[in-house]
């Protein structure tokens, strides 16, 4: 007897097959890239790092702008007057900045809970990092890093001549020392790009005008 002819697979199970394995093969790579790609950035929520560093540091870039504002109407001195006027612009730019990040989050200006309680809660190291003076970590109740007494606005509104000069560059040197503290803290618990890109401005321009401060106080 001749030998039975191979058995050859109808035409449309191979196209069905292969209609399966494109479909399979697809599903995996998107699995692949869903796994792989980048994961987009969380909106801060109210009561994160973010917001409560958003919220407090427009205070104190505020309370800085008003103490330029008195200085400029008092010294004779042209480099603290231009001093004055760069603080006050960048700072009050900064605030904006700061109000708008809130809005876009979709979260209130006023805060939920104590001013600076963010900066008590622990890095994302998990470590609660210190960047102050006194080598003791900001823990709840503590006043805000460098923000004036209403008695040292006071004074320095009733200050004359140069000793207007050295109270200004006194108070906004500590003012200064304050908000890199606070700046520093928000890098060391947040990783968002806005976030970072200003506190970092923040850290470098303030620590520049600090060394700068001391030369003028010192002259």
């Amino acid at each position: 007897m001749d030998p039975a002819p191979p058995t050859r697979t109808p035409r449309w199970r191979t196209v069905v097959a292969i209609a399966i394995a494109g479909v399979l093969l697809l599903t995996a790579g998107l699995a692949i890239g869903r796994l792989t790609a980048p994961t987009p950035p969380l909106t801060p929520t109210t009561t994160s790092a973010e917001a409560g560093f958003a919220r407090d540091m427009q205070k104190h870039h505020q309370q800085a702008v008003q103490m330029s504002m008195i200085i400029r109407e008092k010294t004779d001195d042209p480099a603290v007057s231009i001093l004055a006027y760069d603080i006050a612009t960048s700072q009050a730019q900064q605030a904006g900045q700061m109000f708008g990040w809130l809005n876009v989050w979709g979260v209130p200006q006023a805060a939920p809970e104590p001013e600076m309680t963010w900066m008590t809660r622990p890095a994302l190291d998990g470590e609660a990092h210190d960047h102050g003076s006194d080598n003791d970590a900001h823990v709840m109740g503590d006043d805000m890093p460098g923000y004036a007494t209403g008695e040292q606005i006071a004074e320095l509104q009733a200050a004359t001549g140069t000793a207007a000069d050295e109270v200004f560059l006194e108070l906004m040197i500590e003012h200064h020392i304050g908000g890199v503290e606070m700046a520093e803290a928000v890098l060391d618990r947040s990783t968002n790009r806005v976030v970072v890109n200003l506190a970092s401005g923040i850290v470098t321009a303030q620590q520049g005008e600090i060394d700068y401060m001391r030369e003028l106080l010192a002259r």
